[in-house]
């Protein structure tokens, strides 16, 4: 409940579902810049990726033992050629990528590649395979790949490179293998993350809309605003459509200043500003100012001319006037309205370039309302609070609010560079600090130069400083060591917590797993997180399950997959999720992209891609497709031991009760089954 509470007071959540697919390789095209060369000649290969939209791919050139799978060229191996140093990734984009603590460098759009050879005998055969990842921010998920290349320096097509050419055995070539899919098709459910996020921030921006209305600067233009609609327009149906004439004016002025800020920031430079210590450092002092602003410490104002000349406009008349009355709104009121205004842009700076259009549209929208409703409905207009000190008290809290997110611009070049000087006990400190003050403010404790001391305490400002009192004491445990997972998006990681005195239980409850069933393949060198014993064999699991009368959780995952761990950490580490996978069910992780090879006389070849799999990724990859017609990461399964599904199979999705509720949900229909069964499955999976 403390989650979903915390969660309700920072954001507004909304899941759009869409169907999972199998997401095909991006095209692979390789190019050399002289095909005429002759032996001793040097010869640069070009190799270009499109990418799909809304994924990217990780380059080449970042430390390979951060976490996210590379992207590796492998030659064939031939004496007609020498490769002459590495590969080189061409003007690659980098960010701080916070699950793997450390800095990335990717693609969007189009990848390039480049390698120099040099020529030992004419006209050579090149050809190899390159391994690589997409990842996508839209869905929260990942997938791996391998696609092959050659090219023919004679000019001549070239043909493929063999993938199972030297994988034949005295028996021939591996047998081909079809995997049935599980019976009990559901249509997978996925999370579209990219639209929950901009969902999420149109309801803040909203919000701050709202809370912009609240203001010295503002409030006291509604009445005056809305009776001058309503009198001087003849007649109250004209004074209506004056005043939506008036609201849209004002919607269409902020979100113009969205788009012109989304044109000259686009995606592209997001992420710079979101990963280099500069911006981030003037985001960072941006916030602060707005801050000392609504403290009263000063007032940011435009120039008066440029005020005078617009209200001059809007005396015009017609819709002209109306629109320059709108502007003269906006440029009075910017003294209050530009702090909030700018902490969005800056908010939407570090994200999709559509970002600040859509922030803007809410910010507007909030803004907008009231105008248009009370020009509607007059009457309400004396059930309006009076102009008060009440004001000032609304430009304060935001003061304190503007001042606790300036940490998190200050937090992030902290963690790119390693300056070590915001970890997180120390950033909670100040969070804990800061609305702690702010508590006492709303208690009439702490009064700024500007203000009159108050007699007494309102109801509301002391149902306030409750809420916000509480706030704190949900704070402390985390300098103790506690995730405080309703924050995670706003805090600094775990990792950078020098004192952890709460730690996850790691004692098993599944020793009989054991006692009972086989040692897990690859538990050596694989492991699953938080003390869960488990397996990371299909056949083993599916064995252990017939033995154990559990269902199975399969949970489809990469070594390189940013959100798998994203779910591991905020949502595995759950008590209730936690307890659910250890007792009720029967654990196999499914690394796609682990490159061990499994004994030859298990390889086999696909029928889906008629390609040899001797991997354990590879099989699992290849399992993953044949089964459920999907390949992208995290991607969770319950099947029983009859692989029939379940439920349907969840992606990334970081909603703890969701994910229970999918749980229980397995585990009452893998029941309903026992207790109820129907005929003997005829769709096992083909070997």
């Amino acid at each position: 409940m403390k989650t979903k509470f915390l969660s309700l007071l920072l954001a507004l959540f909304s899941f759009l579902p869409h169907v999972a697919q199998v997401q095909e390789a991006p095209e692979l095209q390789v190019k050399a810049d002289n095909n005429d060369a002759v032996p001793g000649d040097e010869v640069i290969l070009t190799f270009t990726a499109d990418i799909p939209q809304d994924w990217y791919m990780y380059s080449s050139d970042f430390d390979p033992d951060l976490g996210p799978m590379l992207t590796e060229f492998n030659f064939d191996p031939s004496e007609k050629f020498e490769l002459l140093g590495e590969i080189i990734p061409v003007d690659p984009k980098e960010k701080y990528e916070e699950i793997w603590k450390g800095n990335v460098t990717y693609f969007t759009e189009k990848a390039v590649f480049k390698h120099k050879i040099k020529l030992i005998d004419e006209k050579p055969v090149i050809s190899g395979s390159v391994t690589y990842q997409i990842c996508s921010d839209m869905t929260g998920q990942c997938i791996p790949y391998e696609t092959e290349f050659s090219i023919d320096l004679s000019g001549e097509k070239a043909g493929a490179a063999a993938n199972a050419a030297d994988l034949s055995n005295s028996s021939g070539q591996p047998p081909l293998k079809e995997l049935k899919p599980f019976t009990n098709t559901f249509q997978p459910v996925e999370e579209e993350k990219g639209w929950m996020g901009l969902m999420t921030f149109f309801l803040i921006s909203f919000g701050a809309g709202l809370a912009a209305l609240l203001t010295p600067c503002v409030f006291p233009m509604i009445p005056m605003t809305v009776t001058f609609f309503t009198k001087s327009s003849g007649s109250r149906s004209r004074g209506i459509l004056n005043a939506v004439i008036y609201g849209v004016s004002i919607i269409a002025i902020y979100t113009l200043v969205g788009t012109v800020f989304a044109l000259i920031f686009g995606a592209g430079f997001a992420n710079f500003l979101s990963t280099h210590w500069l911006p981030n450092l003037l985001f960072f002092a941006s916030f602060v100012l707005f801050a000392l602003s609504f403290f009263g410490l000063f007032e940011i104002r435009l120039p008066n001319k440029l005020v005078n000349n617009i209200d001059s406009q809007a005396n015009k008349g017609g819709l002209a006037g109306i629109f320059f009355m709108a502007f003269t709104l906006v440029l009075v009121g910017f003294s209050c309205t530009g702090p909030i205004a700018g902490t969005i842009l800056l908010e939407a700076a570090s994200g999709q370039a559509i970002k600040p259009l859509i922030g803007m549209l809410g910010f507007s929208t909030a803004f907008a309302i009231p105008f248009t409703l009370f020009a509607i409905f007059p009457g309400w207009l004396s059930s309006l609070p009076k102009s008060g000190g009440w004001l000032n008290t609304v430009k304060v809290v935001l003061g304190f609010l503007e001042l606790a997110l300036a940490l998190k611009f200050l937090s992030m070049v902290d963690q790119v560079y390693h300056w070590n000087l915001l970890d997180r006990e120390i950033y909670l400190a100040l969070w804990i600090v800061i609305f702690t003050l702010l508590g006492f403010y709303l208690l009439g404790k702490i009064i700024f130069p500007h203000e009159q001391k108050s007699e007494s305490t309102s109801i509301s400002r002391l149902l306030s400083a409750i809420l916000v009192f509480s706030f704190v004491v949900y704070l402390i445990p985390g300098l103790f060591g506690a995730p405080l997972k309703a924050l995670a998006g706003y805090l600094p990681p775990m990792s950078t917590h020098d004192f952890q005195l709460l730690n996850i239980d790691v004692s098993s409850e599944q020793d009989a797993l054991a006692a009972e069933c086989e040692q897990p393949k690859y538990d050596y060198f694989l492991e699953l997180p938080h003390g869960i014993k488990g397996y990371f064999d299909y056949e083993q699991a599916l064995a252990c399950s017939k033995k154990q009368n559990k269902p199975i959780f399969i949970d489809f995952t990469g070594h390189g997959c940013v959100n798998c761990r994203e779910m591991e950490a905020a949502v595995w580490s759950d008590p209730a999720v936690l307890k659910r996978l250890k007792e009720d069910y029967i654990v196999v992780a499914m690394y796609v992209d682990e490159k061990t090879e499994i004994p030859r006389e298990e390889w086999y070849t696909s029928v889906y891609d008629n390609k040899v799999k001797k991997t354990i990724g590879k099989q699992n990859m290849d399992f993953m497709i044949q089964k459920l017609n999907a390949n992208a990461q995290p991607y969770y399964t319950l099947i029983g031991d009859n692989e029939e599904l379940l439920s349907p199979p969840r992606a990334y999705d970081l909603d703890v009760q969701e994910f229970v509720e999918f749980l229980d949900a397995g585990k009452a229909k893998y029941e309903e089954n026992l207790n109820n069964p129907e005929p003997a499955f005829l769709g096992q999976a083909g070997n």
